[in-house]
């Protein structure tokens, strides 16, 4: 989205539409095998840790120490949920 200029330039913003369909898709079938509260979560978690990393990778974020253990605390809170998903 940050590429798209509010929506104005027409690659980026067909990209970022795509992707807000692929999110969506992805979210149906996870809910096929897991709670809506825990399915819920994960794909928050996800699209959260997916998007630091692209930051990190691609604008050169930072990549300090504390960062990286909230990173890898949200990733074990996801796996949590699904382990323990009565489903």
């Amino acid at each position: 989205m940050k590429h798209s200029d509010g929506l104005t330039r027409f690659w980026p913003t067909l990209a970022t539409v795509v992707a807000i369909g692929l999110s969506f898709a992805l979210m149906a079938i996870a809910l096929r095998s897991l709670p809506f509260g825990t399915a819920y979560a994960v794909w928050t978690g996800i699209g959260a840790v997916g998007s630091i990393i692209v930051g990190m990778l691609l604008y050169s974020e930072s990549t300090d120490p504390v960062r990286l253990l909230c990173l890898t605390l949200i990733v074990a809170g996801m796996v949590g949920l699904k382990l323990n998903s009565p489903v």
